[in-house]
């Protein structure tokens, strides 16, 4: 039974106050648990989703929470990022030919003009247009494991479900231009990976032993004990318990098959999920999805070697894993440096990432962060590879469109390409200028591609697919710039759809020989 509420009680406060309440009396917030396990959900449901702690802005956020040092730097740092000029422009985008003549479909000769499309931008008030509601939630899986997610569109009954994953270290607050424009057409959900957003755990996953046996004060940072407690004692924060989440989710929330969009490590659990659970996906977009995920070796694949690590990722975590994390735990949740990162990953610098900054920022803030960070780092590998996975969605028919910026630092255009050879049939769209998170940068885009996509599903074919006019166009490659309005100026990007003519080895050809075409033209 879904419960929507606007007031819980300020004892425990599960909704808003989330890692704040468990500060308060442990009595007063144990006394609320039996409440949620009763009705396993509970939603805020609010138009206005604006943080963890309710600030929607730099300029509401107390310093006090910056204050580490460098704070006061981190917030100059992300003012210049934002008042940066974009370094890569569809204007100065280097055109080259994929293949021989019949592989080049219709992509522009060096000089030619590119054809232009123009697409509906997001949802914007103050054009009197209204985006979706966005309700908070949270789901009980199982005891002491509290799963937030957020949804919307519910209303659109007869529509398709969509269900976002999301990036290492953001969570479902990352979907929000998602969630508001899509949510007026489909279902949509958005979900925080245990261990990550506000996924963490209510409680500390372990206990500090006096030399008497008898239990000390804890640590400001959670999970740094000398032993698990009882619903800890298995708790690996790994793609496989991941997957379990999704599956769960999928069973007890949505009730059906769905859609699954994943970008980075959500990618990687897209497709690793739909490997396992081909019954429960519709289809499976990946957004500048990471091909590999964890470093230890999984105990059923590799049972020799995994002997040496015998508790990868599980509490309570060896006091040198302790001493490494706390190290790094200071560089990566210091505000400058998670400036730092999103000025790397997001190739249009002019992007608003206030929100994603300071959703972010609090997350660091959680006594658990540190101790889960450990955990994922620390994790076995999946059973399957992502090649593996790959292949199984592959033999098993599940529908796969490939969404790539290509300006990610991290996820180069190489492995979407490599994801496109294994599946000649999937769209790819490569979209420029954009890095590693389209569906924030360029959300006009990404939401445009996916709705196509969806909607050349739900049809059986019979819609084509987005900037394919017909069904032998799908065998070319094809270049389009998409323009839309955004805060009432236009803007435009680059898209380049690579049909199942595609071949790899003519790619990277082309990446070589671009430079001597360039050399021909000024010579000439």
């Amino acid at each position: 039974m879904e419960i929507l509420s606007y007031n819980c009680s300020p004892s425990c406060h599960v909704v808003n106050l989330w890692w704040k309440s468990v500060r308060k009396s442990s009595n007063s917030c144990q006394s609320k648990l039996p409440s949620i396990r009763e009705h396993r959900f509970s939603c805020n449901n609010t138009e206005v989703r604006s943080g963890f702690s309710g600030y929607s802005n730099i300029n509401q956020f107390p310093s006090t929470n910056l204050d580490r040092g460098k704070g006061s730097r981190s917030l100059n740092s992300l003012q210049g990022f934002r008042n940066l000029n974009s370094q890569v422009s569809s204007a100065n985008y280097d055109g080259y030919v994929i293949g021989g003549e019949e592989d080049a479909g219709i992509i522009p000769k060096e000089g030619e003009a590119i054809p232009k499309a123009l697409i509906p931008g997001l949802p914007e008030e103050s054009n009197g247009e209204c985006g979706a509601k966005i309700s908070s939630c949270f789901w009980e899986w199982k005891p002491k494991f509290n799963v937030h997610y957020e949804k919307a569109g519910c209303e659109n009954v007869n529509s398709p479900p969509v269900l976002f994953l999301p990036g290492f270290g953001v969570g479902s607050f990352h979907y929000e231009k998602q969630l508001r424009d899509l949510g007026r057409d489909y279902r949509v959900w958005a979900i925080d990976f245990l261990g990550q957003g506000m996924s963490l755990p209510l409680e500390d996953p372990t206990l500090r032993l006096k030399e008497g046996g008898s239990t000390e004060g804890k640590d400001s940072l959670w999970g740094f004990g000398d032993k698990a407690e009882p619903w800890a004692s298995e708790l690996v924060y790994s793609v496989d318990l991941w997957r379990n989440q999704v599956c769960y989710f999928i069973q007890e929330v949505i009730r059906e098959p769905v859609y699954l969009v994943g970008n980075s490590l959500g990618g990687f659990v897209a497709v690793y999920f739909a490997a396992y659970n081909p019954e429960l996906v519709k289809g499976v977009t990946l957004l500048n999805a990471t091909p590999f995920w964890g470093f230890s070796p999984n105990p059923i694949r590799s049972p020799r070697l995994a002997k040496i690590f015998p508790r990868s990722g599980k509490f309570p975590l060896p006091a040198s894993v302790r001493k490494l994390i706390e190290f790094l735990w200071q560089k990566i949740s210091d505000p400058e440096s998670i400036a730092e990162i999103l000025k790397q990953v997001y190739a249009d610098h002019s992007t608003n990432v206030d929100k994603v900054f300071f959703h972010i920022l609090e997350t660091t803030q959680h006594p658990a962060a540190a101790a889960s960070l450990a955990s994922i780092l620390f994790a076995p590998r999946g059973q399957l590879s992502f090649d593996e996975a790959l292949l199984r969605c592959r033999m098993n028919d599940v529908p796969i469109c490939l969404m790539y910026g290509k300006e990610d630092p991290w996820v180069k255009p190489i492995w979407g390409l490599q994801v496109k050879k294994q599946l000649p049939e999937a769209p790819y769209y490569e979209i420029s200028p954009a890095g590693h998170c389209p569906h924030d940068e360029v959300p006009e885009v990404v939401n445009y591609l996916l709705r196509g996509w969806i909607k050349n599903l739900e049809s059986e074919g019979s819609v084509a697919l987005p900037l394919l006019d017909d069904e032998e166009s799908i065998q070319y490659s094809i270049d389009k710039k998409l323009e839309f309005v955004r805060e009432g100026s236009k803007k435009s990007v680059r898209v380049r759809f690579y049909g199942s003519r595609f071949s790899l080895w003519n790619k990277i050809g082309s990446y070589f020989r671009s430079p001597f075409r360039k050399l021909e033209i000024k010579s000439s």
